[in-house]
Order: structure tokens, then sequence, then C-alpha cells
């Protein structure tokens, strides 16, 4: 009721203990276009919806490359994405000259996440309005992590922020048990199907038919690429048309329904045991 005398300025708590610019600008990665990231035991796959802003300008680049070993998929504010790519690969290129090799995934997350919670705690700087999913290889294997404007950053297994992305996040935990096992045509496809969720109904209708049709960009990383590969055009069409093909074998295996005629009155009803197995230890007595 009182947000509006609390949330002027990034330093200022409400009473109930809340940083309102932080939480605004976690509101603009839910706005951002959706993106998905997940990993195998071998890589690390990062999958993009590409929208343009209007029917009359081209589609932003939605996942930067870093360094050969890692890059980043972004939601929100591109703006501020630019900012923090910059920055990271002023990093790597530090640590590369430095130590000649590269930065251990871990210890960069963690220096951005303190990078990035100085803007929350200065009254002339304001939170940086953009979501990372980061994707890296390196001595300890793939690494998928997230980063939010509070700066809180998440080792993740498979994850996806941006607009509507709880549809992608429940493909993702339904079909969590098999990524570490998946090669890695199985993983990028699982990525597509997780990122093919977050249409729209009128999206989703029209595009149902031909997955072709859907304006993604896919990233791999891993033990047998040499660095950060963004796929080109033809290669993510091929996995496109892999993915529909592994949908429609999944349309295949369902049972069908087998619609009962009416019966007649000598049929036996099913009672209240034979349908809801909670009735029957509810009516044991």
């Amino acid at each position: 009721m009182f947000r509006n005398q609390y949330d002027s300025d990034v330093t200022v708590w409400s009473p109930q203990g809340r940083l309102h610019q932080v939480e605004y600008a976690m509101e603009a990665v839910k706005l951002g276009t959706a993106t998905v990231g997940l990993k195998n035991k071998s890589h690390a796959v990062l999958v993009a919806l590409c929208k343009p802003l209007s029917e009359l300008s081209a589609s932003q680049r939605k996942i930067i490359p870093i360094d050969d070993h890692l890059g980043i998929s972004i939601a929100g504010i591109t703006a501020d994405a630019r900012v923090l790519s910059k920055w990271l690969r002023s990093e790597c290129l530090n640590y590369k000259h430095s130590y000649e090799s590269i930065y251990p995934i871990s210890r960069l997350i963690t220096n951005l996440g303190n990078k990035m919670q100085t803007t929350t705690q200065r009254y002339d700087r304001r939170p940086f309005g953009v979501g990372l999913l980061v994707a890296g290889y390196d001595e300890n294997g793939p690494h998928i992590y997230q980063v939010v404007p509070s700066a809180n950053y998440i080792n993740c297994k498979a994850m996806s922020i941006g607009s509507r992305s709880q549809s992608a996040r429940t493909y993702l935990e339904r079909h969590l048990s098999s990524f570490n096992d998946c090669t890695t045509d199985e993983i990028i496809c699982h990525g597509i199907n997780a990122i093919r969720g977050s249409l729209s109904n009128d999206e989703l209708i029209t595009k149902t038919e031909n997955l072709s049709q859907l304006n993604i960009t896919i990233a791999i990383v891993g033990e047998n690429y040499n660095k950060f590969t963004i796929l080109t055009d033809e290669e993510t069409n091929k996995y496109l048309e892999m993915a529909n093909n592994s949908n429609s074998l999944d349309d295949q295996r369902k049972p069908t329904e087998v619609v009962g005629t009416s019966g007649s009155d000598d049929d036996p009803k099913p009672g209240p045991s034979d349908s809801d197995p909670q009735v029957a230890v509810g009516t044991m007595e």
C-alpha cells in the first residue's frame, strides 16, 4: 500500500524488508523472451527463443559468446547484458594472460555476483535488469549457472528464464532424471521441446505442425568441442526436424483411449472402491 514511498531509491528498505527496485529488475527479466539451459554428463547446451521487437525489425542476439569455454544466454534488457558480457570477456582475457589457462567458471560466477551486488547498495546506481544463463565447460565438467539481478547465482542441472518460462521448467523437471545419460543430439532436442512450451497458444497452434518455423538459437560447449559454438542455421534446422520427429514418435506410443458403449442395466456398475482407491480406504469399515 505504501510502495510508492519506498521504491524511489534502491538503498531504501520497505517496512516489510524488501527492496522494490531490485524486485522491479527481476520483473524485467520475466518480460524478456525465454531461454533454456541444460546439460548432460559431457556437454552444456543453451537454447534461446528469438523474437523481433516489431515486424519491421530483426531479432536481437540472445546468446553471447564470452570465451572458448564459456557463453551466456540472456533474458531482459539487452543493453545491460552487453555491459556484463564486456566485463566477463575482460576478466577471462586477463586471467588467461596472467595464468595461461581458462578462468574457472565457479570463481568467475562468484566475481560476477559480487559485481552485480554492488549496484543494489549504492544510491547512484540501479540493479542490472537482465537475467543470465551461463553455460561452460572446464576441468570439473559442464556447468549451467543462473544469475539474477539480485546478484544471487545458482548452479543448476537445467533452468529456464524469461517470459512464459514456467512451462519450460515443468518440462525440464519432468525429464530431469534422463538428462545425464542423454546423447548430445538428445539433450539438444530436449532443449528445443522445452523452449517450445514457452510459446503462447496462438503461436503454438500455428507452429505445432512445423517446428522448423521456430526462430531459435542453439549453442553448445563440451568435451568434443574446441570452443563455445553457436550452431548455424542449417544445423539448427536439422535439430528442429529431429525434435519434430521425436515428438511424432512419442505421440504414436501414447495409448489411445477406449470409448465404451452404453451397456444394459444388468452390467455391474463400478462402486466407490473401483473408481478411487482413496475412497476404498475411507469406506473400508
